[in-house]
């Protein structure tokens, strides 16, 4: 209990740090001069945007539960969703919601199978958001910097590398038990620990399941991107599509941050991701923090389903 207690109050004060950083760069004032001429109409399309992408990532969530022999109504899966949602806005974590739709599922289903179709879902999606970044890469603007450039391309490169390791999980299972008694329990691939649950997912959904959720995932990450631009856009921001393609990787990474749903780490971090689209640093984070309003103000929708079904 102690130690849930020190997790959650070192993920609040990496928020207060961060946003504390962020306001050094940019005035609040400033923050409010940017975000007071949004044009609502790209705000709603970006609002249409996260709503929908609830739903498209149920059914990347369906596609897999039927590869290890679940079947549960799509309806039933993009409830927990949003129910997930719902806890992601006021749970200290970005990942937080992944926790709660496990438990939702494993009143049903085996809790390590819930899990672990759990972690899988969410890999498939940064797995495939590397692929498009790698894409993307070649055609980026001239002002682009070449040290982000790199570093993007590194993180990319070692994800999908990391991705291949678990997709195809000998090599992984070799390399675990080799060192098995230096690494820490939960990257153990025998047993009940998040690495040997993830793992025994996605070799129990077999190939076929594994890839549609990852095309799946190509369509989520187009509607992430489109999400990103539409707020953009609202705040008058001349960015184009491409740009955040590049970007937006990093900035759900930052997700896995110890914060609140990335909350602070992402403002310190978008003046110098966005520096090189033209971006001021008050119009950066007034960006990122934008978007996360809109992610969280969704997320009040899962409250209601979250009753009902209690």
């Amino acid at each position: 209990m102690a130690k849930r207690y020190l997790t959650t109050l070192l993920k609040i004060s990496v928020t207060a740090l961060g946003l504390y950083l962020a306001l050094r760069q940019a005035p609040f004032s400033e923050l409010a001069a940017v975000i007071r001429g949004a044009d609502w109409r790209w705000l709603l399309l970006a609002w249409v945007l996260i709503f929908t992408s609830l739903a498209v990532r149920a059914s990347r969530w369906w596609l897999l539960l039927r590869g290890v022999n679940i079947h549960l109504p799509l309806r039933r899966l993009i409830e927990i969703y949003f129910i997930g949602q719902f806890f992601n806005a006021f749970l200290p974590s970005g990942f937080g919601g992944d926790v709660v739709r496990a438990l939702s599922m494993g009143k049903e289903v085996r809790r390590s199978e819930a899990a672990g179709s759990v972690m899988v879902d969410r890999l498939s999606g940064l797995l495939m958001l590397f692929v498009m970044a790698l894409l993307a890469m070649p055609f980026r603007p001239q002002t682009f910097p070449l040290e982000l450039a790199l570093l993007i391309s590194a993180m990319a490169v070692g994800g999908l590398v990391g991705g291949w390791l678990l997709l195809y999980g000998q090599t992984i299972h070799r390399i675990s038990r080799w060192a098995g008694r230096w690494l820490p329990s939960w990257l153990a691939t025998e047993g009940e620990g998040p690495l040997a649950r993830l793992i025994a997912v996605i070799q129990r959904a077999g190939q076929r399941a594994v890839f549609g959720a990852l095309a799946v995932s190509v369509v989520f990450n187009l509607m992430l991107v489109g999400w990103w631009t539409a707020v953009s856009y609202a705040l008058q921001f001349n960015v184009p599509y491409s740009y955040y393609l590049l970007v937006v990787p990093i900035l759900s990474v930052a997700l896995l941050a110890p914060s609140i749903g990335g909350l602070g780490v992402r403002e310190v971090i978008a003046p110098l991701l966005l520096l090189g689209a033209g971006l001021t640093p008050a119009q950066a984070i007034a960006l990122s923090l934008v978007e996360f309003a809109l992610v969280r103000f969704t997320g009040l929708i899962g409250a209601p389903i979250y009753l009902l079904r209690r």
